[in-house]
């Protein structure tokens, strides 16, 4: 009886150890992820190479001696941890499979979805040209003026908006899920809709290959199904961090923001709400029909009892007018219960530019341009070039157009609701459609 409690007691501190064998090693690399940054020992980069667009700007002599000087002891052992955390966080990052399959079988409404989808396409207006090779001189002092601008007024007490003071820490975590994040080249890029969102994630599933065809990553954006580029599945954002990474989520959120290049890409903000309207209210789209134009027809129409579906709606010559989309926005009851959809949202709300220092702002006014400078200043245009961009058929010129049934008042009251994005990205404020 002795001698068998013994040998239980042995096993059970052979278990132990090999447990404080395993745990241990694990409880040293989360607190190097703690402290290190901190510290300041070294440049720790998780999961990448690079460091923000100053990377892609080093003298090419100076990367041809870092390539002759032999690696360090200490290097060799960033290199290794590098590696472990790797392994350890990005274990359960496992990359999307399209089954052939799952493609080809599918339902009557998903086919209906998939021909709004390509009326949605049309509506864009795509211009499949080569683009232009024409880059401006003064590109980076135009970057320069664009991100001292959001400065400017971040700091300016003489312009205040809802979240302009608040920090990171207070950003709730559903807040920042338009925060896509790439491990593997070091990037993470805000996406804006009807800001070229749908290109630019495709862009980042094939530099993250997130997104598998029949076990291959995407090369080409452009051979990536639509109705898998906005799902968000495929995209590995913020607010999926505190899933992964439990109560050390905030602090890698910090060094990946510090560590990592960040971009984001605006447009006029009522060009952008025309654009908005465009694609969402003028074809048959069945989700935002349920789910906004319904309301829109109740509260601003004669329509009580609108029609059940949109299809219904179409074919009876039923729906929302610009003027019902813009009573909507400035109605007080519409963020009573849930926050304005990410379409129309105000750019500072979902990308937080006061509290993230983004290192690049692009344009969709210059979009081709400013795709080309960032993709060369990630050094990834040899692995990625941006799509053939599309003739933008929503354009400025058309705002007093559109408007032009849209009373002064409420125009005035509009332009107050998106001044912040006027005022943070350099877009002139409408005097025009604000005069009487």
């Amino acid at each position: 009886m002795g001698n068998s409690s013994l040998q239980v007691d042995k096993m059970g501190k052979s278990r132990l150890f090999r447990i404080f064998l395993v745990l241990g090693p694990l409880f040293m690399i989360l607190l190097i992820i703690i402290y290190w940054d901190d510290v300041g020992a070294t440049h720790f980069y998780l999961h990448t190479t690079i460091s923000g667009p100053q990377s892609s700007r080093l003298p090419s002599d100076t990367q041809s001696d870092a390539k002759q000087k032999p690696a360090s002891s200490k290097e060799n052992f960033i290199s290794d941890v590098d590696e472990f955390l790797s392994q350890v966080l990005e274990s359960s990052n496992k990359p999307n499979k399209l089954s052939k399959e799952g493609s080809d079988q599918k339902t009557s409404q998903e086919t209906s979805g998939q021909n709004g989808k390509q009326q949605e396409e049309r509506v864009r207006g795509y211009d499949w040209k080569a683009r232009s090779s024409t880059v401006s001189l003064d590109r980076t002092q135009s970057q320069d003026r664009r991100k001292q601008l959001l400065h400017d007024f971040c700091t300016n007490y003489t312009l205040d908006f809802p979240g302009r003071n608040r920090s990171f820490d207070d950003i709730p975590n559903k807040e920042l899920d338009h925060l896509i994040v790439d491990d593997r080249h070091g990037i993470i890029y805000c996406y804006v809709p009807k800001v070229a969102c749908t290109n630019w994630k495709r862009i980042m599933i094939v530099l993250s290959e997130s997104l598998l065809n029949q076990g291959i990553p995407f090369l080409d954006p452009l051979e990536i199904p639509r109705e898998h580029v906005h799902n968000s599945s495929v995209h590995f954002t913020f607010n999926k961090f505190w899933k992964r990474y439990g109560k050390f989520a905030r602090h890698l959120m910090k060094i990946k923001l510090k560590k990592y290049t960040k971009f984001l890409f605006v447009r006029d903000p009522f060009v952008r709400l025309i654009s908005a309207y465009r694609s969402k209210f003028e074809i048959e789209n069945e989700e935002f029909y349920r789910s906004f134009a319904v309301t829109m027809l109740k509260r601003y129409s004669n329509h009580t009892d609108p029609p059940k579906s949109v299809v219904e709606a179409f074919a009876a010559g039923i729906k929302p007018s610009f003027s019902n989309f813009i009573q909507y926005l400035l109605d007080p009851r519409t963020e009573e219960h849930m926050p304005f959809n990410e379409h129309w949202r105000q750019v500072h709300r979902l990308c937080h530019p006061c509290q993230i220092n983004y290192d690049f702002v692009g344009k969709l006014e210059t979009l081709d341009e400013d795709a080309e400078y960032l993709l060369s200043l990630l050094n990834v245009d040899n692995v990625v070039q941006f799509p053939p961009s599309y003739h933008n058929r929503t354009v400025s010129s058309w705002e007093e157009d559109w408007f032009a049934n849209i009373p002064v008042e409420w125009r005035r009251e509009l332009y107050k609701l998106y001044e912040a994005d006027f005022s943070l990205f350099g877009y002139s404020k409408p005097k025009t459609l604000l005069q009487v």
